[in-house]
């Protein structure tokens, strides 16, 4: 049997892909349903390319434990088996499984469960051993399987990557998208629920035709899918919407091409983020997850920002920051090279070291950037670190934050105090000091929403923000407290504006007008 390329995938026919994907939903071989059959313990083992404990809990002969060791396990299940749980002859001939070497029937392409973004039931199609999250590297074992792809050109499945970028997408229907480096397909899967169209790129023509059977299984319209680099597949066509998961890492070379960019450093998220707004129509956004160098002598924050294009707003959040070695190990794992003899693994890793070391590099941080074209003279630009826990989906509060740089950008300290403001939902206040005192020392503000911020205010603040509920201007209530704590209303109004325009902007005001 020859190697599966682009050219002996399964092939999405209709037809046959629809009565796939009806047997899959009679056998509950969706994400819940696997959640019930194998338990909290074995299903979250699965995340970890653990199988252990999902063998042990599909040892009956059900029409979903056959799903189950078929595409997610990747074991052989007999004929017969195969032929209860699916339409055998459809799977077979469209190249979904095909006969193992005992005689029974194994999986050509690894098919997991993913549930939308309003419950639906969706599937990804990778290659086989790409669950991505497990301890032994990104396709363990493929090489030893009949008809092994080249491992450089490995499809990766739905991980941690995938719907944090999922989640923090904004969530705003329009018309245009474009999921720039696709893999399997994931976000294009989600810009189907809400874009009129939606245009696919990659540089590997292997992935997209795994995008096009995850879009074909889960039965979402078909995306327009163009192979090449960046933004080249596009030319001068423009979108509402661009979202990337790119092959950020950065590596002292190309060896897998779903994660090392083939530039150096961190020059292709640059590429990526100073190109978007000659590709957005006016009010879109450009979303992704990258990685960027620290570099001796240089901040971080700067070093990005220096990638924006000209007027365009935007929010950079770094989540995480690695030293070079822990980095190295990380995707050293990752390629596998933990099982290659120690000298090569030795060898590799000083290559990384080597490299960073050339770079003056001292670590590199891991976030996201959201990029919005505004066309303002004056851009409102947020660089920050935040490495604590935050509500997903974050792409409502995205879009919150961006909206309301609109709103202070239009409103001066005067048209501010005459607006009227409400405290946001889930938002509570905290009173910080020694036990028996009589005035607290810090009044903390804390959100249990979006970003879950929390920061420290003065009275005023606090006594600003306890009774802002619409129905009065900022003015009104800053008069009303000065008057409530003997200040002098004009001093409190100068430098009271100050403190609601930080308030909006972390979310703990909504303006009401």
């Amino acid at each position: 049997m020859g190697p599966v390329s682009a050219q002996t995938l399964p092939v999405p026919e209709s037809t046959r892909t629809a009565r796939l994907r009806d047997a899959l939903l009679a056998a509950d071989f969706t994400a819940d349903g696997c959640l019930e059959l194998l338990g909290a313990t074995a299903y979250a083992a699965l995340s970890r390319s653990e199988t252990v404990p999902a063998l042990r809990a599909t040892r009956g002969d059900g029409v979903l434990e056959t799903l189950v060791r078929l595409f997610l396990l990747q074991r052989s299940v007999p004929r017969r088996a195969a032929a209860a749980a699916l339409p055998l002859q459809d799977v077979v001939d469209g190249g979904w499984v095909r006969e193992a070497a005992d005689g029974g029937v194994e999986a050509t392409v690894d098919v997991r469960p993913y549930a939308g973004d309003e419950g639906e039931n969706w599937w990804i199609v990778s290659d086989l051993g790409c669950a991505v999250g497990g301890a032994g590297g990104i396709g363990a074992g493929t090489g030893d399987r009949d008809g092994a792809p080249d491992r450089s050109q490995l499809v990766l499945g739905v991980g941690g990557a995938s719907t944090t970028l999922a989640g923090l997408t904004v969530r705003t229907p329009v018309r245009d998208v474009l999921d720039l480096g696709t893999g399997s397909g994931v976000q294009a899967l989600h810009a189907a629920g809400r874009a009129s169209r939606v245009t696919a790129t990659d540089v590997n023509p292997r992935a997209l035709r795994f995008a096009e059977l995850t879009l074909a299984l889960s039965g979402v319209p078909a995306a327009d899918l163009r192979q090449g680099s960046l933004y080249e597949p596009v030319g001068e066509e423009r979108f509402d919407l661009i979202v990337s998961n790119p092959p950020f890492v950065i590596s002292p070379g190309e060896r897998f091409v779903y994660r090392d960019g083939g530039m150096a450093g961190d020059d292709l998220c640059r590429t990526l983020v100073g190109r978007s707004a000659d590709h957005l129509n006016e009010g879109g956004y450009c979303q992704l997850l990258a990685n960027w160098e620290h570099v001796e002598g240089e901040d971080w924050r700067e070093r990005v920002r220096s990638w924006l294009p000209a007027g365009c707003d935007a929010w950079i959040v770094q989540r995480e920051v690695q030293d070079p070695a822990a980095y190295a190990e990380l995707w050293l794992r990752d390629g596998g090279d933990h099982r290659t003899d120690p000298a090569s693994y030795a060898a590799r890793y000083d290559q990384w070291l080597a490299e960073f070391e050339r770079r003056k590099v001292k670590g590199v941080g891991f976030g996201w950037i959201t990029v919005r074209k505004t066309g303002a003279d004056v851009p409102s630009v947020t660089a920050e670190e935040w490495p604590h826990p935050v509500e997903q989906p974050l792409g409502p509060e995205i879009e919150r934050w961006f909206a309301q740089q609109d709103f202070l950008r239009r409103h001066d300290d005067a048209a501010l105090l005459a607006c009227r403001f409400r405290l946001a939902e889930e938002v509570v206040q905290e009173q910080i000091g020694l036990p028996g005192t009589e005035d607290p020392e810090h009044v903390v503000l804390r959100a249990h929403r979006g970003m879950r911020r929390a920061t420290a205010v003065d009275t005023v603040g606090a006594g600003f923000a306890g009774v802002c509920d619409g129905s009065l201007t900022a003015g009104r209530i800053v008069d009303a407290i000065a008057q409530l704590l003997g200040q002098d209303p004009v001093v409190l109004r100068d430098r009271t504006p100050a403190s609601i325009r930080s308030l909006v902007e972390q979310g703990f005001l909504v303006p009401l007008d």
